[in-house]
C-alpha cells in the first residue's frame, strides 16, 4: 500500500499504522518496528504511530524512524494523556521529533503534551466530533501554543513541602495587621 501510495501521490512521506488489536486500535510496536525498517530501506520518510512505550520509541528510533508518534491514549477516544510519564519518558531519550498521536480530547491535553516537551500533537477527532469545530480548532491552536511556552519557559521545581510565595525576609516576627 505505501508502495502504491508513493507512486500515486509522488510523495515517500508515509505514516504507519500497524494496528494489533482492532478493538481498542493499540499498534503491535514489534511489526511497526520491522515495517519501520522495510520502508526506511526502500526511501521512505517514516512516521509511526506507537504506543507511549519507551523502548518501543527507541527501536523505532533505531529503525530510521523520522519522528516517534506515541498515542495520548486510544484513537477517537478523547481520553486524553492517560500515560504523560511515558510520553515525557520518551521525549526525555529519543533525538527524532515526538508527536503526541491519538486520543487528545481538549486543548488542556494538547497543552500538557507541549509542556511534556512533544514537538507537536496531532489532532482530529476533537476537532471534528466538537459542536463548533472551527472554535475547537482556535482553542487546540491556543493550547499548542500555551503549552510551548510553558515547556521553554521552563517550569518550577517540583516540592515535597510548601514554600511561602511572598518574601518573609524584614517582616515583624509576631506582628498583626489591623
Amino acid at each position: 500500500m505505501a508502495r502504491l501510495a508513493r507512486e500515486a501521490t509522488g510523495t515517500n512521506w508515509l505514516k504507519l499504522e500497524v494496528i494489533g488489536d482492532q478493538s481498542t486500535l493499540w499498534p503491535d510496536t514489534a511489526a511497526t518496528v520491522e515495517a519501520t525498517k522495510v520502508l526506511v530501506d526502500e526511501g521512505f520518510v517514516v512516521l509511526p504511530y506507537t504506543s507511549p512505550d519507551l523502548v518501543a520509541a527507541m527501536r523505532l528510533e533505531e529503525a530510521g524512524a523520522s519522528t516517534v508518534m506515541p498515542l495520548g491514549s486510544p484513537i477517537g477516544s478523547g481520553q486524553g494523556m492517560v500515560d504523560w510519564a511515558g510520553i515525557r519518558r520518551i521525549v526525555e531519550r529519543i533525538s527524532v521529533p515526538v508527536v503526541v498521536d491519538a486520543g487528545i480530547g481538549v486543548p488542556s491535553d494538547a497543552s500538557l503534551s507541549m509542556e511534556l516537551g512533544a514537538d507537536a500533537v496531532l489532532v482530529n477527532t476533537a476537532v471534528a466530533r466538537a459542536d463548533d469545530p472551527p472554535l475547537m480548532a482556535e482553542a487546540m491552536k491556543l493550547g499548542v501554543e500555551a503549552g510551548r511556552l510553558s515547556y521553554l519557559a521552563g517550569r518550577m521545581p517540583v516540592s515535597p513541602a510548601a514554600h511561602p510565595s511572598s518574601p518573609t525576609k524584614g517582616v515583624p516576627v509576631g506582628s498583626s495587621s489591623s
